[in-house]
């Protein structure tokens, strides 16, 4: 028997629990992983708590990520003893995920573990930072560099965010943070935020355009901060929108987008191909300060994670969870 989380649904009745689970009930794959380390991440909380329909069958192992060390292996790519990352893949709403201390997986979802990361290290990172670089990379790719000018980070006290503020002030970027946490302006400035904004500035409904302000815009909010974020984006400026913590419309007008040439760029780490994983995943070796990871990063076991779950959905969790799952 391993330790996992355990959620099920039997009449009508939704339930979270740790519970011993028997590995003949692993689901297909063709590698079987010895989790070290998990994450708590927004849609964990979700299907924890069930507050939004995010596990798609039941039972459920919960964890859309997971860092471990292959037990056993019948793809090419990998043989027992390797060290592996898995980010995404509808891992944790259609197939049994990380919180638990094995997981079997198809190995096309797998990457190797980067060095110089940790098992540990990796899951400081996560699918939330793995995110992050992704919105970073299209942020490159639309031409925004230091130079272009301002760049602002929305929900800048959680993990996409803490890690997004932290890799472009690292690349030389000037970073607005933006926070309903007044009390994570040191934080935040110690990840390398020159300006820290309240985010009740954003949140309330704007002008179709404002005054232009940033060159480049990581949100993960959505709603009308991200509407507010494209009006008052600078001329060709480029906005990475990845999330969708405050709701998922958009109450915008294309003024933005036909009289500024405005770019919204749309981020889906569930399904990135890998050779899109794999280069961000090297760019977060080099790119992101690795001492920075333990002001982003508490660590807790499984049971606590039940315990945090809502209070990640109330914004009341900063930077990263990562959870001990070994044996």
């Amino acid at each position: 028997m391993f330790q996992g989380i355990w959620i099920d649904k039997e009449d009508g009745q939704y339930t979270a629990g740790v519970r011993g689970i028997d590995p003949q009930q692993l689901p297909d794959g063709d590698v079987t992983v010895r989790v070290a380390c998990s994450t708590l991440n927004y849609k964990d909380a979700l299907a924890i708590t069930g507050k939004s329909p995010v596990v798609r069958q039941f039972p459920m192992v919960p964890g859309i990520d997971f860092a471990g060390v292959v037990e056993t292996s019948s793809h090419p790519d990998y043989k027992p003893g390797d060290s592996v990352v898995l980010n995404g893949w509808g891992v944790g709403e259609k197939h049994w995920g990380g919180l638990a201390q094995l997981a079997r997986v198809q190995g096309d979802w797998l990457v190797p573990l980067q060095p110089p990361f940790t098992l540990r290290q990796a899951m400081g990172i996560g699918t939330a930072g793995y995110t992050a670089m992704l919105c970073v990379m299209a942020l490159e790719r639309h031409g925004v560099t230091p130079s272009s000018g301002p760049v602002v980070v929305t929900g800048a006290a959680g993990g996409v965010g803490s890690v997004a503020v932290a890799v472009l002030a690292k690349l030389g970027y000037e970073v607005s943070a933006v926070t309903g946490r007044a009390d994570q302006a040191d934080y935040l400035k110690g990840l390398g935020a020159r300006h820290i904004l309240d985010r009740a500035a954003l949140g309330a409904p704007g002008k179709p355009l404002a005054r232009e302000q940033w060159a480049g815009a990581v949100d993960v909010v959505g709603g009308h901060t991200l509407a507010n974020v494209c009006a008052a984006m600078r001329y060709r400026g480029t906005v990475a929108a990845c999330g969708l913590a405050s709701g998922m419309d958009f109450p915008a007008t294309v003024a933005p987008f036909i009289l500024r040439g405005v770019t919204l760029a749309g981020i889906d780490s569930v399904m990135a191909p890998r050779a899109e994983r794999i280069e961000a995943w090297q760019r977060l070796a080099r790119d992101l300060d690795p001492a920075l990871l333990d002001a982003l990063t508490q660590e807790v076991g499984l049971a606590d994670v039940l315990r945090l779950a809502p209070e990640m959905l109330d914004g009341k969790v900063r930077g990263r969870v990562v959870v001990a799952v070994r044996a």
